[in-house]
């Protein structure tokens, strides 16, 4: 098992090959927002010229982060969001070609978006990658081959969030504590089966959490079941800040910072953590859609993201924050926003996000290698209803 500086997961297991029936059991699971609430609040796509059709998680399409791209370059930035992976599948499945121009994902995801010639191939040299961090500039979920198909735009780590004034911090070192009696009917949950199930997967001490043998499923489902007494809930992406801060949530599995540093700023007392198990990490990336009529428009916008400025922005989003790969992202916004810094820890003076990797505490999610998507989404849909 190695990470980057041969610590923690085999990434060579990330590549596993793409199963189109897996693709389209995922799509068609989300289909018509059944899956986990799909949000597709914004304004649909436009074939204008001068629009760059966005399809991505909530609050990219921000003018605090898309404004100066706006400006510079004559154009609107229209974004359709959604939630969760298998509902972005069903998107770039049914919608009509040319929809979208740029699709920002996670990352376990681009491999089916390349396998179905969803996204188009990149040129590495269009691209600040020799300005982000080594662990990041050739992140294994991007590549096929030689062959660059996303850039990473944004990441952060999962583990617990939980309410300070509701459980101590040593009380959440590690993930028994979601078992404790004192938590009963005060677990919530994200409702999607990778952030929780990760979590879990590593608590039952499997190094590479989606690469699992049948026998290790079958322990995972058993761990996740019995939660069911400890559940206050499961909740939306939006839902999960304020049952967090109402308390009806003492403890969410499978989030982190990206939920609790807007409710600290808020007055919130709640923090997050990585429990000795280890956590998560999410990515988000971005990739040119194959049927684009404006390539030009939505490389342009992909370099902004990736750039110094675009990160430094994208960092704080007012929807979410995140953690950034571009170093010089980290120097802007160090110096324009040195508090912001401070609190996502992309700091160069003290303990940040990149000693987690050197701790090796650290797995990338994915998609399930030796089961199907269809099997952990049924062994969530059972939990759920037990």
């Amino acid at each position: 098992m190695t990470d980057f500086d041969g610590k923690f997961t085999d990434f060579r297991a990330l590549l596993h090959p793409f199963n189109r029936r897996r693709f389209l059991q995922g799509a068609g699971t989300a289909a018509g927002a059944a899956a986990i609430g799909i949000s597709t609040t914004s304004a649909p796509a436009h074939a204008d010229d001068k629009v760059l059709n966005l399809l991505s998680w909530p609050g990219h399409g921000d003018p605090a982060f898309v404004k100066p791209f706006e400006d510079k370059y004559g154009c609107k930035v229209v974004a359709k969001e959604y939630v969760g992976g298998e509902p972005m599948l069903a998107l770039m499945n049914q919608s009509p070609p040319g929809s979208f121009d740029v699709v920002l994902a996670d990352a376990e995801y681009i491999h089916m978006l390349q396998e179905s010639n969803f996204i188009d191939k990149l040129d590495p040299s269009d691209y600040p990658l020799k300005d982000y961090w080594p662990e990041f500039q050739h992140f294994p979920l991007h590549w096929v081959g030689n062959d660059l198909y996303s850039v990473m735009i944004r990441f952060g780590y999962l583990g617990i969030a939980y309410r300070t004034d509701m459980v101590s911090d040593s009380d959440v070192q590690s993930y028994k504590a979601l078992w404790d009696d004192k938590l009963k009917g005060k677990v919530g949950f994200f409702d999607w089966y990778l952030p929780t199930m990760g979590c879990l997967s590593l608590y039952n001490g499997n190094k590479s959490p989606y690469d699992i043998p049948s026998d290790a499923f079958d322990k995972l489902k058993d761990t996740l079941f019995s939660l069911h007494p400890q559940a206050s809930g499961f909740y939306s992406m939006a839902d999960q800040f304020s049952m967090l801060t109402n308390g009806t949530a003492a403890v969410i599995p499978g989030i982190g910072d990206w939920v609790v540093l807007l409710l600290q700023k808020s007055g919130v007392p709640i923090s997050a953590t990585v429990p000795r198990e280890g956590g998560i990490q999410w990515t988000e990336s971005m990739s040119i859609v194959s049927s684009s009529t404006k390539k030009d428009l939505a490389k342009a916008f992909i370099q902004y993201a990736s750039s110094p400025e675009g990160q430094a922005r994208s960092a704080i989003l007012p929807a979410y924050w995140a953690s950034i790969p571009n170093k010089k992202g980290w120097d802007v916004l160090n110096k324009e926003h040195p508090d912001d810094a401070k609190a996502l820890r992309l700091t160069y003076d003290a303990r940040n996000v990149m000693d987690e990797y050197k701790d090796g505490k650290i797995a990338i999610r994915q998609t399930p290698i030796q089961q199907s998507i269809e099997d952990w989404n049924d062994a969530w849909s059972e939990f759920k209803s037990m």
